[in-house]
């Protein structure tokens, strides 16, 4: 069933018969919702962006909500895609240490350079279009009112919940056993769906995948 920012906080506030201030509350849900979206990749947490790559520069700008990569594609004139690999800035920058324009060409490899920008190999020698899908936070059902999570799993949002709020607490411990053991089987889940079943034809191994029946 969906749940609602509303609701939640209605359910924090009868389940640990505590009425907290709203400041405490909005943290509550807000790490939970960080821990559930750092455990699992769900589709909620992925977006697509285009941009270009220019003539002559080796970066190429993050958005800023970035938070890791899930793959960079060049596009070429023909709309073909072409997949760079994930190296690590040192080696791209030993494969190609000659910024002379002779050696510019399409890029193959891409790098985490610094929290704003991607790093090329090789510099590009034309502008190329590319296409970046990515993972980020989407925004918290504290602002939004509605997520994902609370419209198709709000039983590990309320569960999760429940535990920072009982942890803040200082809770009985038999009572914050039951919230945890709630969560995990919540979480299980959830990691069978966006893990598992949301994987079964994935191409790139690199993916995490979570094995179902």
């Amino acid at each position: 069933m969906a749940l609602t920012y509303s609701q939640l906080v209605v359910q924090i506030q009868d389940y640990t018969e505590n009425t907290f201030p709203t400041v405490d509350i909005n943290n509550f849900i807000r790490q939970a919702e960080q821990r559930i979206l750092n455990t699992v990749q769900l589709p909620a947490i992925r977006k697509n962006v285009t941009g270009t790559a220019s003539l002559g520069n080796k970066y190429l700008a993050m958005p800023t909500d970035w938070l890791a990569t899930f793959s960079l594609a060049v596009i070429n004139s023909a709309n073909e895609y072409t997949y760079l690999l994930n190296k690590d800035v040192n080696f791209i920058r030993q494969s190609f240490p000659d910024t002379d324009s002779a050696f510019y060409d399409q890029p193959q490899y891409y790098a985490v350079f610094n929290d704003t920008s991607f790093i090329l190999g090789p510099t590009p020698d034309i502008n190329y279009t590319m296409e970046l899908h990515y993972f980020y936070y989407p925004e918290s059902i504290v602002t939004a009112g509605t997520s994902w999570l609370g419209n198709n799993f709000d039983s590990a949002l309320l569960y999760g919940s429940l535990l920072e709020a009982y942890t803040y607490m200082k809770g009985e411990k038999d009572v914050l056993d039951n919230y945890r053991a709630r969560y995990d089987e919540s979480m299980l889940l959830l990691k069978q769906l966006g893990d598992g079943k949301n994987r079964q034809d994935a191409y790139r191994s690199g993916q995490v995948r979570y094995p179902v029946q």
